[in-house]
């Protein structure tokens, strides 16, 4: 059993190193797109619905909060179809690479919602910016199983947010469109950079 057990464990440890020097074909520029298009329409709703997003600050995080599960969701059932397709045996190694890639800044960003929604209101006016520097931190955690030219997004949502958080400074209010537009351009770029990577547009090839 303990040849069997270390056999197992050898080649587990063979699949991880076979998937961290592979380039990861899961995200789809289609998709990635698509994420675009969420990010806008969530800002114009936003922008029509609340008429005081700083006022009304957890009408804002929940539109945001569910934009980005819609965006989520379509990037992890497409990322599971492309795995499949262009890793086969190495798709679940190399899924779990990816997510754990991005996890980090993930769980930071919602945890930093919730405690500056609950303990420091007054601040939220700096999310929208914290937000996009954060994803700037997952894109470039991601750029070893990627193309590296992925790495241009990862330096525009840094620079964005950045500046996102200088524009908040001079009102501390909260906008749709300092969330809407740095992450519709930064989703675009990012499907940009994919197709014209790999020349690889969706699941449905």
């Amino acid at each position: 059993m303990r040849d069997l057990d270390k056999a197992l464990a050898d080649i587990i440890a063979i699949r991880s190193q076979l998937a961290a020097g592979t380039a990861f074909r899961g995200y789809g520029p289609a998709t990635m797109a698509a994420t675009a298009v969420v990010a806008l329409a969530t800002a114009l709703v936003q922008q029509i619905v609340l008429r005081d997003p700083t006022g009304e600050p957890l009408a804002f995080l929940l539109g945001w909060a569910a934009a980005a599960g819609i965006s989520l969701l379509m990037i992890w059932v497409e990322m599971r179809a492309r795995s499949r397709r262009h890793h086969s045996g190495l798709a679940d190694a190399m899924i779990h690479q990816a997510v754990e890639q991005f996890l980090p800044a993930g769980i930071a960003g919602v945890l930093l919602a919730v405690m500056m929604w609950k303990f420091a209101p007054e601040a939220l006016w700096m999310l929208p910016g914290l937000w996009q520097v954060l994803t700037s931190l997952g894109v470039f955690a991601s750029v070893r199983s990627l193309p590296r030219s992925v790495a241009l997004a990862g330096a525009f949502y840094f620079l964005a947010g950045f500046a996102v958080l200088l524009l908040g400074s001079l009102t501390h209010e909260l906008s749709p469109w300092t969330m809407g537009l740095p992450f519709a351009v930064g989703q675009a770029l990012m499907a940009g950079i994919l197709y014209f990577a790999t020349g690889d547009s969706d699941v449905e090839d």
